[in-house]
């Protein structure tokens, strides 16, 4: 007789709606950057999308996508449509620079930076005030914002150091918006966006 083994206490490995307690820490996060654009994300004209989790990472996924992973094995499924970023041991929630192209289309705050700070900003940079180019009117304090080139290209996000009003009088070395990611992170950190 083989032993029989216990899958009970085992964790799931199937995707799962996110808890009461993840998903307010989930959209709180992702509501300091795109604000109410988060109904626009659930209800795309594309067809009906939902959050899920696997293996500490959320899922951006459409109602066609769950139905096609749920029929696959438990063990070969390594993720499914857009990973908005990971649940930390601490249970905080870190967005991913692999949700940016969502992001980008509903922020209501942005930042533009100068073609000389681009490098700079993709290689893990805060943004300076000699570096930016342009900032959305009134964007406030500690507000998540997209950081774009001058030709509106997405180059990651990050959270306002200064209002709008406080960049104007800024010293050129002063931070304008702290580093959050960058798509420079595909190439540094591929491992820990697809691992």
């Amino acid at each position: 007789d083989e032993p029989q083994h216990s899958t009970a206490n085992a964790p799931s490995r199937m995707p799962r709606p996110l808890t009461e307690d993840e998903l307010k820490i989930f959209f709180e996060k992702l509501s300091k950057y795109i604000g109410r654009g988060i109904k626009t994300l659930l209800d795309p004209p594309n067809g009906p999308h939902c959050f899920r989790l696997h293996r500490d990472r959320v899922f951006y996924v459409s109602d066609l996508q769950m139905r096609s992973a749920a029929a696959l094995p438990r063990d070969q499924l390594v993720g499914m449509g857009v990973t908005f970023g990971k649940f930390t041991k601490s249970k905080k929630f870190r967005l991913h620079v692999t949700c940016l192209d969502y992001i980008a289309q509903l922020a209501p705050y942005k930042v533009w930076v100068k073609p000389s700070a681009e490098q700079s900003f993709l290689y893990g940079n805060h943004v300076l005030k000699a570096g930016l180019g342009r900032i959305t009117e009134d964007t406030p304090q500690n507000q998540g914002v997209v950081v774009l080139s001058m030709a509106d290209v997405p180059l990651g996000f990050g959270v306002t150091a200064k209002s709008t009003a406080e960049c104007r009088k800024l010293d050129p070395q002063a931070i304008v918006a702290l580093h959050q990611a960058d798509v420079g992170e595909y190439l540094r950190d591929e491992g820990a966006l697809t691992g």
